[in-house]
């Protein structure tokens, strides 16, 4: 079984439980986007001495974990799973939990380290011209973009925000996002 260094952050025991299913690991459990000081210094202690993977649910709650912990500890990873990846079958709950072990194996493998970045690598004019913001598909074109950039679903407003943290260039966005209207051509 593969063996992660990082210390990997959850929602709950039911996602520690999944994880180690999947991988060799030691994680914390945040217990829900209500994150306590106590927990903050924990993840900030595993951070400095392991390194934190931050692999939250791809819902609301999740993605506000993740945003409270990116500001008390900038540097952390992230690890993504899609909502179909993490959607129990017969209901309508999302979930780590809910993931396959080579799902689950995938995603720790392309892990992104959030950076600042001084000034935007993407531009507004390259989203709108990508049909990923503002235009009939755009949900859906955002959505696939981030299953295969590996980066979670983002709406209109924090696409840009999210491509430039995790340093994806201009280029990769182009070269998928043929990909992207490929496949809807083959469909149509």
């Amino acid at each position: 079984m593969e063996k992660i260094k990082e210390i990997i952050v959850v929602e709950g025991r039911d996602d520690t439980r999944r994880i180690l299913e999947s991988v060799e690991a030691d994680t914390i459990e945040t217990k829900g986007s209500a994150i306590d000081e106590e927990t903050l210094k924990l993840i900030e202690k595993a951070y400095e001495t392991r390194g934190v993977i931050v692999f939250t649910d791809p819902d609301f709650p999740g993605e506000k974990i993740r945003k409270i912990i990116s500001q008390a500890v900038p540097g952390v990873k992230h690890a993504f799973l899609t909502k179909a990846e993490t959607r129990a079958k017969g209901k309508g709950s999302l979930g780590i939990e809910h993931a396959s072990p080579e799902a689950i194996r995938a995603a720790l493998s392309k892990c992104y380290t959030e950076t600042i970045a001084k000034e935007s690598l993407i531009s507004q004019e390259l989203l709108m011209d990508a049909g990923l913001i503002m235009g009939p598909n755009a949900r859906m074109r955002r959505t696939k973009l981030g299953e295969k950039l590996n980066i979670g679903y983002t709406n209109g407003k924090q696409l840009q925000k999210r491509l430039q943290m995790f340093q994806i260039s201009p280029e990769e966005v182009v070269t998928v996002m043929q990909q992207i209207l490929e496949e809807e051509n083959d469909n149509a």
